[in-house]
């Protein structure tokens, strides 16, 4: 490929170098493999289900221990809110309320989320403030058909001189209707954050967010601020970063051509939340909980969620204080046969690290430091839901190049569902990933691990996107949860559905965790 200067000053300027938008240019031409499914991890055999007493003693030790440690909330909260109305957009382009019924062009079109949509109007959390302000702002007159009202309704929503709900982030939407105010996102996850973040009074919060909206979101804590720290008696540490441009990754057309704005400048797209790893590697904390911006419940339903998270750091936190005890062992210690065997065994039963077949064949010495590469690394706990059908990500047990076993979070794009064996794999999947995730970045000695040395390249992926009206290939990077996390030391434990109420369209702020009453 050849680049022009004003090409290379702009490469340049986004943080990037010439030989990394190359190999992603290499990679669109090459492909990437898919992921080589082995079977599903199911309970007890990659999952852990855990017995209400195994749970609640778990719980109690978090607790025990978390005033003593940095605990963080680290929720990926950059997405705008257009997909969720994506199906509002098709109804306003191609409904003419002169030209028929609503109900018409429900059942003509078979828009079964439009129905719902209508039929669940006054559940939603900004009916209220629509109905003022079409009362109040329009000349619509709301006791004419109800066809004109619910055009008018979703126009209301829709269009950028009135709410403009598609640009906001997802994040500052309302979310949830209480008896004297609305709650967005952004506010429940501080709700939230209160029961099981807080250490000492304090509970410490970072959002990765666009930069455009930094703003915005500033201007929600501080409006919010005096009443969630009263309402919780908690002092919350509120922090912000942004995807980085050099995470950013160049587009091509169908046939591998590079794709240029109408100026000329080369077109760069955002990598996927597989570009946050540097922005979690950022972090200083000792147990770093990862939820998305959108998986939020209802006062009511809070501490059951809660309950979840300190078991599932409860679990990381006894599981780490013994991987730290063997690591600092296999650095310091002179090792016995029976100490070497005790450790082995641990990796296996509790890490779910399976060791090589040849490793009895080993020196002492190469079996150390075997066993040093196993354990020397960052840990996470990830809850996972039993499968309801939801799109997405699953646990399975995963061989690699070298033939290698390890637990994955596979998204369904990585898997290559023409080949019978795989498909039928992921047929078996009896679970879901929620991104329900607590995480131990630093090793025994308290150093930051460098979370680029674990991540597997292999696993980032080439999605097709639309650029004005044409076919573009998007590469995206391994994702956080997926790839990003590959050579981690990973414990599937099984979590309650209610741990699990993503809101992927506006629909689904209708479901009972997003309703008051």
């Amino acid at each position: 490929m050849q680049f022009n200067k004003k090409d290379l000053d702009f490469i340049n300027q986004k943080g990037l170098t010439l030989k990394k938008v190359e190999q992603q240019l290499n990679l669109f031409n090459s492909g990437l493999p898919y992921i080589n499914l082995e079977k599903a991890a199911t309970i007890n055999d990659g999952i852990l289900e855990l017995s209400y007493n195994r749970a609640s003693q778990l719980i109690g030790y978090y607790d025990s221990k978390k005033d003593d440690l940095k605990v963080v909330k680290f929720v990926p909260a950059s997405g705008a809110a257009t997909r969720m109305f994506k199906f509002l957009f098709e109804f306003l382009k191609m409904y003419n309320p002169n030209k028929g019924s609503v109900n018409a062009f429900i059942n003509k079109n078979k828009a079964s989320d439009l129905s719902l949509f209508f039929i669940g109007l006054e559940k939603l959390p900004m009916y209220n403030a629509v109905i003022r302000h079409l009362e109040t702002k329009t000349d619509v007159d709301l006791k004419s058909t109800n066809d004109k009202k619910l055009y008018a309704f979703v126009k209301a929503v829709l269009e950028t001189d009135q709410f403009d709900y598609s640009n906001f982030p997802k994040g500052l939407l309302p979310f949830h209707k209480y008896k004297n105010h609305l709650s967005s996102a952004f506010q429940e996850h501080l709700f939230e954050a209160a029961l099981y973040v807080a250490t000492k009074g304090k509970a410490s919060v970072h959002f990765t967010i666009s930069e455009k909206h930094k703003g915005k979101f500033d201007a929600e804590f501080k409006r919010i601020q005096k009443i969630v720290e009263s309402k919780t008696n908690t002092i919350f540490d509120i922090s912000f970063s942004y995807q980085k441009e050099s995470t950013d990754t160049i587009a091509v057309t169908a046939k591998n051509e590079i794709v240029r704005e109408d100026n000329g400048q080369l077109y760069f797209r955002p990598s996927g939340h597989g570009a946050l790893i540097e922005n979690l590697n950022a972090l200083d904390a000792d147990i770093i909980f990862v939820k998305n911006i959108d998986n939020v419940v209802v006062h009511k339903y809070e501490l059951e969620v809660a309950k979840s998270k300190k078991m599932l750091a409860g679990l990381l936190i006894e599981t780490k204080e013994q991987a730290f005890k063997y690591a600092k062992a296999l650095d310091e210690k002179e090792l016995s046969d029976n100490d070497i065997v005790e450790i082995a065994e641990f990796l296996i039963s509790k890490m779910n690290v399976v060791i090589s077949s040849e490793f009895e064949k080993y020196s002492k010495q190469y079996q150390i430091e075997y066993l040093k590469s196993k354990l020397d690394r960052p840990i996470r706990i990830c809850g996972m839901v039993q499968n309801e059908g939801e799109p997405g990500g699953g646990p399975f047990w995963v061989k690699d190049e070298g033939a290698n076993l390890s637990l994955q979070i596979v998204e369904s794009a990585q898997i290559n569902k023409k080949e019978k064996s795989q498909k039928n794999i992921l047929k078996k999947a009896t679970h879901f990933n929620p991104v329900d995730l607590v995480c131990s970045i630093k090793n025994y000695k308290g150093e930051v691990y460098d979370l680029q040395k674990f991540v597997d390249q292999q696993t980032a992926f080439i999605t097709m996107k639309t650029k004005v009206g044409k076919d573009i290939k998007a590469l995206e990077l391994p994702g956080l949860w997926n790839g990003s996390m590959s050579n981690w030391n990973t414990i599937f434990v099984e979590v309650p559905l209610v741990t699990f109420n993503p809101v992927k369209t506006v629909n689904d702020l209708l479901k009972p965790t997003h309703q008051v009453t």
